[in-house]
């Protein structure tokens, strides 16, 4: 029995990305070519053994509400998705409050979550740093894990971080450092 699978291809064109699927890009090979290819590009070693999710709801969900929500209720809502069972929660983001004031209780919400860290059996709770201010202030907090966000196009880069693509790489690269 052949199981039919969906491979995506990614290739790069200038800043377009394109995706195919293996039957677009195995159109006209006769069955046996194609089963030989699918074969050559899945084998037991390819296919990851386990897949970790980050919920982001607690961040993105929250960043563009026009109004407030209280830390408490950010709070609340990180209790019930490790109840639920999610363990990589992304929590906060440490950025100007003056751009995103959903997130300017970031410092109360890592603060609570370090201190009732024993309540929360493996999790991790993350924070997004999209530079090097953003990433001091989470190390100062005891964050153990940060996050950083790329733009595909011009446009939505200048818009959502100020700066140009290759500009956001180059923070990048110190905050990753």
């Amino acid at each position: 029995v052949l199981v039919p699978f969906l491979f995506l291809f990614v290739s790069c064109v200038s800043s377009q990305v394109r995706m195919m699927s293996m039957t677009s890009l195995c159109r006209g090979i006769n069955r046996r070519a194609r089963l030989s290819l699918q074969q050559r590009f899945v084998s037991a070693s390819a296919v990851p053994t386990s897949v970790r999710i980050v919920e982001v709801g607690p961040r993105d969900g929250l960043q563009n509400e026009k109004s407030l929500v209280p830390a408490s209720v950010k709070l609340e809502l990180i209790n019930k998705l490790y109840q639920s069972g999610l363990r990589s929660i992304e929590s906060g983001s440490f950025v100007s409050p003056k751009w995103v004031p959903q997130m300017a209780d970031a410092k109360e919400i890592f603060q609570v979550l370090g201190e009732s860290e024993n309540s929360y059996p493996g999790a991790t709770f993350s924070a997004l740093t999209p530079n090097i201010k953003g990433l001091e202030g989470a190390i100062a907090l005891g964050v153990k894990e940060v996050a950083v966000f790329g733009a595909a196009s011009e446009s939505f880069s200048q818009k959502n971080i100020n700066c140009s693509i290759d500009e956001s790489l180059e923070r990048f690269e110190i905050v990753c450092k």
